[in-house]
């Protein structure tokens, strides 16, 4: 968010993300670098008057102005930072983002909201062009690594590569912490913890607040579904990890297009994220995606975990990944690292290849664009496995490369190129 502070043009900061990823905490940070900082939460009772301004006006100067008034705090072009906070409860002020851009473009403003996608949905022109938007996740690994004060580790991690691996020392090192950063997952609410010295069971039970956190808010979807059926498709979306989803699985007594909607809903809310089946044949990916085909992935590992009920002592003493549901978590890592550190003004797109023909079939955990080429991801959950998919594919779309990930150290076999886990986002 700095680069968007120091540009000489900027639009109006949308926000956007599940609740508790940092969205708010990170305004804040930035809010120390004005002179002034103003937040308004739109959930906050004593902020409930706000509202009156925006539905009242459109109008930039009479809204500043009015919000000086209410809360004795300038807003000022270059001085201030106005943040605003669960703006999906304002329309109005949803609205209103555009004026700023159009009126007072020089003024600094932010707004964020933890159900924001549903209110965008009933706004489809509030503001194309006018308003530039962050796209926020948990924490990656090499966040986790800076939250750990392990910024040196983040940094050998970030400049290795097959042809320059790690030392063992190292290497080990990182996948010490990566298992830590799968159990405990990358909410930063229990990376703060965790890194404060607070111990796995305090970080446990904090992951059990987060999840009746969004339990309570599937109340607030009760016009479109019932809570039941939400928590019943989030938690068959973590069985279903690394498998094509099937809607029947959530329930067997429910319409297959109110079980499509209750998936559909968490996406929106940010708790899952779609991957397409694509042919893979060239650039854009999404140019020839398989409609009928699709796969989705939670948003965090750690909340994963809590929902299967894991054994997370068995996780942190074992030498693989692959007893945790069935080594899936290994490919749910992989893509939301894809997500994290991927450009943040861009909505992260995930695809995968399936060739099931009989006698030869065949599937690649994540396919990903490179300038103007497609390279093969194949994920392990262990240091070991065979790889004839991603040979199979290679030699069909004829690739100049191709990468396994594991938790194997950084390696090259003749055109495989070898990723640990912990470095996926170095792609």
């Amino acid at each position: 968010m700095a680069e968007w502070k120091n540009a000489a043009s900027h639009k109006p900061l949308l926000l956007r993300g599940a609740r508790q990823v940092g969205k708010s905490s990170s305004v804040r940070e930035l809010g120390k670098q004005f002179e002034y900082f103003l937040e308004i939460n739109f959930e906050n009772k004593e902020h409930q008057k706000a509202k009156k301004i925006f539905e009242h006006s459109s109008s930039p100067k009479t809204i500043t102005d009015e919000l000086y008034t209410m809360f004795g705090i300038p807003v000022e072009a270059g001085k201030t930072l106005l943040f605003m906070d669960e703006i999906q409860s304002c329309v109005d002020a949803i609205s209103a983002l555009r004026f700023f851009y159009e009126k007072m473009p020089e003024l600094h403003v932010v707004a964020a909201g933890s159900l924001l996608e549903f209110a965008l949905e009933e706004l489809p022109s509030y503001g194309v062009g006018r308003i530039t938007s962050r796209f926020m996740y948990p924490l990656s690994f090499s966040e986790y690594l800076g939250a750990m004060k392990m910024e040196r580790l983040a940094e050998a991690v970030k400049t290795a590569s097959p042809e320059n691996p790690l030392s063992e020392a190292l290497h080990h090192t990182a996948l010490k912490h990566l298992i830590n950063h799968i159990v405990i997952g990358g909410m930063p609410e229990v990376v703060a913890a965790y890194s404060q010295g607070g111990t796995l069971a305090e970080c446990m039970q904090i992951l059990n607040d987060l999840m009746h956190t969004y339990y309570d808010d599937f109340a607030k979807y009760r016009k479109k579904t019932s809570a039941l059926l939400l928590r019943r498709a989030l938690k068959s979306i973590v069985e279903q990890t690394g498998n094509k989803f099937k809607y029947s699985e959530i329930s067997r007594e429910e319409r297959h297009e109110t079980l499509k909607q209750s998936v559909e809903l968490l996406v929106r809310a940010g708790l899952a994220y779609p991957q397409n089946m694509t042919s893979g044949n060239g650039v854009p990916l999404g140019a020839e995606v398989n409609q009928k085909f699709c796969r989705f992935l939670i948003f965090d590992t750690g909340i994963m975990l809590r929902i299967l009920g894991e054994d997370i002592s068995d996780i942190l003493v074992g030498e693989t990944l692959e007893q945790i549901n069935k080594g899936d978590v290994a490919e749910l890592f992989v893509g939301l690292e894809l997500l994290k550190n991927a450009p943040a003004n861009l909505c992260g797109e995930l695809y995968y290849w399936q060739r099931d023909e009989r006698g030869s079939q065949a599937e690649i955990d994540f396919l990903i664009q490179k300038s103007n080429k497609i390279v093969p991801i194949e994920v392990k959950s262990g240091t070991s496995g065979k790889m004839q998919s991603l040979h199979l594919f290679m030699k069909e779309k004829q690739s100049e490369y191709g990468v396994r990930t594991s938790l194997e150290n950084f390696a090259e076999y003749d055109k495989i190129k070898v990723y640990p886990l912990y470095a996926i986002g170095n792609l």
